[in-house]
């Protein structure tokens, strides 16, 4: 069923970043918002919990390693919404953090599965619901782990930090963030990708020196609720533009 309220879909978001994102968007801007969980559980209680508050909020099993399991949640969100606003890419995987030990084929496939793969998969699978939005807009959530420029700096304070998956998959959304901008933009389409730093999630063990989800949820949302004409194709995070 079609509606006039923006519609937004964030994918892992029943914790972390993904589910601060989930909240300011309802709470702040009356959006109903689709909690994309692999855990169909854990999701609805999200939504759940966003409903006992007063707001919008609905929940869809989402794998990202499973063609199935997106199509089933974008055939779910057609029938119910008949429309798409706003499509948060969060979900991500950093395995090397904890100095994780595997072959590094698996340790490359794993994390280009969530973090390039099934990414692309939902993107594409969700354009025809975003071209019947007003002014759709897609937010990857990107890392300046994966701009170029700043590997090649030897100044820079990560310069050398061997994450081999985490860094070229985070590039590699990067180039995938592009080639929407390209596909939006007869229909004014904003596509944007937004590095939010470090980040106090369960992803990073809950590192002392990261900023809380709903900090830095605040840069995400902002991009994600740019009026008709915004910007378009820029990679930036709470300081400003960042290299590519």
């Amino acid at each position: 069923m079609a509606t006039t309220r923006s519609i937004a879909l964030i994918t892992g978001a029943n914790g972390g970043l993904g589910r601060a994102i989930a909240e300011n968007l309802a709470a702040e801007h009356s959006y109903h918002t689709i909690i994309g969980s692999r855990d169909l559980t854990q999701g609805a209680d999200v939504a759940a919990s966003l409903r006992d508050r007063g707001f919008s909020a609905s929940s869809v099993q989402l794998d990202l390693t499973s063609d199935d399991s997106i199509c089933a949640a974008v055939k779910q969100i057609e029938e119910e919404h008949g429309k798409l606003d706003v499509l948060v890419n969060n979900a991500g995987l950093l395995l090397e953090l904890n100095g994780i030990s595997m072959p590094l084929r698996d340790l490359m496939n794993q994390t280009f599965q969530v973090n390039v793969f099934g990414t692309a998969v939902l993107t594409e699978t969700c354009i025809p619901l975003l071209r019947k939005a007003v002014a759709p807009r897609v937010v990857f959530v990107g890392s300046v782990n994966g701009s170029i420029t700043k590997a090649l700096d030897r100044d820079w304070e990560l310069y050398g930090i061997d994450f081999p998956a985490y860094k070229t998959s985070k590039a590699a959304m990067h180039m995938l963030a592009v080639r929407y901008v390209a596909k939006l933009e007869d229909i004014g389409g904003m596509v944007n990708v937004v590095c939010p730093g470090l980040v106090k999630t369960k992803m990073v063990d809950f590192n002392a020196g990261g900023r809380s989800p709903d900090v830095a949820a605040l840069k995400v949302v902002k991009m994600a609720t740019l009026a008709k004409g915004g910007p378009n194709g820029t990679f930036s995070n709470e300081e400003g533009e960042c290299a590519w």
